[in-house]
């Protein structure tokens, strides 16, 4: 069999390199091959660090016996999700609209045009709770080929139009205050009071939503729906970082939980969820530096700076991004890395500590997860921090003497995208110079590698760049990142590269028919048979969800032309929001978070003066009190290449604050307590 696989830039197709499976990358000839053979293609998609692919590619794609029958009578394609996001949409709503339900290992089975006509997700070896095996699948499949070709060809152009018919941009309707205050409301109804979050198990990290509530509640204060929001934001943060979902001795999240406690989580580590709850988290801490009243501050902080140091340490690329994620396994067992049992806590930590952790862990003899085994959740707050930092120390130090999880290397766009934005806004809370420069580092990675006269590729990988486009989400997170970078240095070049992708992003992939909608991928983008365009906030924000957000923060830094084009985008693409807002306020936080934004204005702040204590000491005032999604640069008066620092005059000499809501300006102050109070306005 040729290896087609072996030289690609992902790690999930890597990992399958080896399989006695005849697999081929996505790519035409495929195709061509099932044309020339006249033979079904058999897709397989998903990601490195998924559990339930990686037991599939054990039970199925190493098996020869099984792979045989799928050489002899398919042509299959693996595809990583991750680095085709564009293709895993197009299917992902295929076996949603099949079966009533999506997920990974996806299974997908597809004309030679590529049209699918039968989906599913994880088939096991043996059949199991009214579950055909996956031979017998494959056996099904091939008799209704050979027997009912072109039954089956229509059939699947059926599912393509029914597909077509999907695609409808959403109508027009804004987000505006009754949308915003409805969100709150419905989000309170789905909230689970006693455990914190969202409905029952599983249970997924929150994170846009809680961006959303925080901004609307600094926003209103007590006041309305804004009371409600801080509570719900603030409870579902103590519960995530207390529980066994947060790693208690490194810090960072898996993916979700699988009870509804935060108790055993599913164990894999990505990218994404991560930025998006540091940002969170520093949100939190900066909240509790300006004064405010917040629940529980050290915790805030804690998770804040642990979570960081996770992305920098076991994140951290050679070349100066973030890896992907961290595998849900180690060695083929769930969880292996992270869990324990009492006994192991007394074999570190010897008797008198072991059961004290056991305690302020609860890991108990029965467990909480399996075989006996516990994950380690802050059951109560121990008293003596000194012996907390030690045996945290001394367990964290085992730990990494165990066999440790596979790590997915490859640099995305977009979730790099969201690790700057969050590094950046983490750094500026704490005042952690180191923070700010890996975000700087990582935005010259993407920037030099994976930029190419204007145009963004997906993912690259050991300094290679991939072949895959980049979607709309990468150009929308990655500008994102670019200007929280330009708003912490005040460097223009930065400015630049984020207005060149919000440019590329308007011209290529706008809805032309539906002003303010977006399609997922380029105008010149690789047509699959369907153009997947999806406005939902799901695990990531969605890539108009991105592109609107960085489109209101440029807005607020850029000229006054650039500035109106860029407001006059987002406006048209809000007002395509309030109808998801309404309705599933779940799947629309990150559109919501940038709604609040314009609530404020956005509101600017340029802190302009001669570099020294004086301004440093402004600056930080201004940074701890101004709300999520304001801006802020500071830097000396008239800079060049940085409008909001522009005409922007000193006081006598003295540094000065300008603050500016919604393009009004108030009159420039210069003491820390007429910044707060500008702030508050």
């Amino acid at each position: 069999m040729a290896q087609r696989l072996a030289q690609a830039t992902s790690p999930y197709l890597l990992q399958h390199a080896d399989n006695p499976v005849d697999w081929w990358p996505w790519c035409p000839e495929a195709f061509e091959e099932a044309r020339r053979r006249d033979v079904p293609v058999l897709l397989s998609v998903g990601y490195a660090a998924c559990h339930w692919c990686h037991v599939m590619a054990h039970e199925s794609f190493e098996d020869p016996d099984t792979a045989a029958v799928m050489n002899e009578h398919f042509v299959n394609i693996k595809v990583d999700r991750e680095e085709r996001p564009d293709i895993d949409a197009v299917y992902i709503q295929a076996t949603q609209a099949m079966t009533g339900q999506a997920g990974w290992p996806m299974t997908c089975f597809l004309t030679p045009e590529g049209e699918p006509f039968h989906c599913g997700t994880y088939y096991p070896a043996a059949p199991m709770r009214g579950m055909p095996s996956f031979r017998q699948l494959l056996d099904a499949v091939v008799s209704a080929w050979n027997e009912r070709t072109e039954e089956i060809r229509q059939s699947a152009t059926r599912v393509v139009e029914h597909l077509e018919s999907q695609r409808a941009a959403l109508p027009e309707s804004p987000v505006d205050e009754e949308a915003l205050s409805g969100a709150v409301t419905g989000l309170a109804e789905e909230f689970d009071a006693d455990n914190g979050g969202f409905g029952d198990s599983p249970k997924f990290p929150p994170s846009m939503v809680l961006e959303f509530l925080l901004r609307h509640h600094e926003r209103l204060g007590e006041e309305g729906t804004g009371r409600r929001a801080g509570e719900m934001a603030e409870s579902v943060c103590s519960a995530m970082a207390r529980g066994g979902i947060y790693d208690q001795l490194a810090g960072g999240f898996s993916r979700y939980s699988v009870d509804a406690h935060w108790t055993v989580p599913h164990f894999e580590k990505m990218l994404y969820d991560n930025a998006l709850l540091l940002r969170v988290y520093a949100h939190l801490t900066r909240r509790a530096a300006a004064g405010a009243e917040v629940r529980e501050p050290e915790l805030a902080e804690r998770v804040t700076v642990e979570t960081a140091e996770f992305l920098l340490r076991d994140l951290g690329t050679e070349q100066g991004g973030f890896a992907a994620s961290l595998d849900a396994d180690t060695d083929g067992e769930e969880g292996a890395t992270y869990v324990w049992t009492p006994e192991q806590l007394r074999e570190v930590l010897g008797e008198e500590d072991g059961a004290w952790a056991a305690e302020v862990f609860g890991v108990t003899e029965q467990g909480t997860f399996e075989r006996g085994t516990s994950t380690l959740r802050l059951s109560r707050d121990p008293e003596d921090t000194s012996r907390w930092n030690r045996v945290r120390a001394e367990l964290f130090a085992a730990r990494r003497r165990r066999r440790q999880p596979a790590r997915d290397d490859k640099v995305v766009t977009a979730w790099n995208g969201l690790a700057i934005t969050a590094l950046v806004e983490a750094a500026t809370a704490l005042d952690r110079p180191e923070w700010l420069r890996a975000a700087e580092n990582a935005a010259r990675l993407l920037t030099e590698e994976h930029l190419r006269d204007g145009r963004l590729v997906r993912n690259s990988r050991a300094g290679v760049a991939g072949t895959a486009e980049a979607v709309l989400e990468d150009y929308g997170c990655l500008a994102e990142g670019l200007l929280a970078v330009h708003q912490a240095t005040a460097r223009p070049h930065w400015l630049e590269l984020a207005c060149g992708m919000l440019d590329t992003a308007l011209e290529l992939f706008s809805d032309e028919q539906h002003p303010g909608a977006f399609h997922d991928t380029a105008s010149d983008a690789e047509r699959l048979v369907n153009r997947p365009a999806d406005p939902t906030d799901n695990a990531s924000p969605s890539g108009a969800a991105a592109v609107t957000s960085a489109l209101v923060t440029a807005s607020a830094l850029t000229g006054p032309e650039r500035s109106q084009r860029y407001r006059t985008a987002a406006d048209q693409a809000l007002n395509r929001a309030g109808l998801l807002a309404r309705r599933a306020p779940r799947f629309a936080g990150h559109w919501l978070s940038a709604a609040e934004a314009t609530r404020h204005g956005p509101l600017q702040v340029a802190v302009v003066g001669p570099e020294g204590r004086q301004r440093a000491e402004l600056a930080e005032v201004a940074r701890e009190n101004a709300p999520g999604g304001a801006v802020t640069v500071v830097g000396d008066p008239g800079s060049t290449g940085t409008p909001l620092l522009e005409d922007r005059g000193t006081l006598d000499g003295s540094p000065a604050v300008h603050v500016c809501r919604g393009f009004v300006c108030e009159r420039p102050v210069g003491t820390a307590e007429e910044v707060r109070a500008a702030l508050r306005g």
